[in-house]
C-alpha cells in the first residue's frame, strides 16, 4: 500500500510533532510503541520483519539541524 504525497505528508508531521511531543528522554519509547502498535494493527509477522529491515536498511546520519 502506498499513500499519496498529501498523506504521507500529514501522517509524519503527526509523527514528528509526537516524537517532539514524547521529547528527547523518551523519544525511543515512543517510537518503539507506536511501532508495537501499528504491527498489532498490521497482524503479519513476515511484514513487521519487513518494515523493520527497511527502516534500518541505509538509515541516514542525523542533519545538523536536528539538534
Amino acid at each position: 500500500m502506498t499513500y499519496e504525497a498529501h498523506v504521507q505528508d500529514a501522517i509524519y508531521a503527526r509523527c514528528s510533532q509526537a516524537i517532539a511531543d514524547a521529547g528527547r528522554e523518551r523519544e525511543a519509547l515512543f517510537l518503539s510503541r507506536l511501532a508495537l502498535l501499528l504491527f498489532e494493527k498490521l497482524d503479519d509477522q513476515q511484514a513487521c520483519f519487513d518494515a523493520i529491515d527497511a527502516a534500518a536498511r541505509d538509515l541516514p546520519m542525523p542533519s545538523l539541524s536536528a539538534d
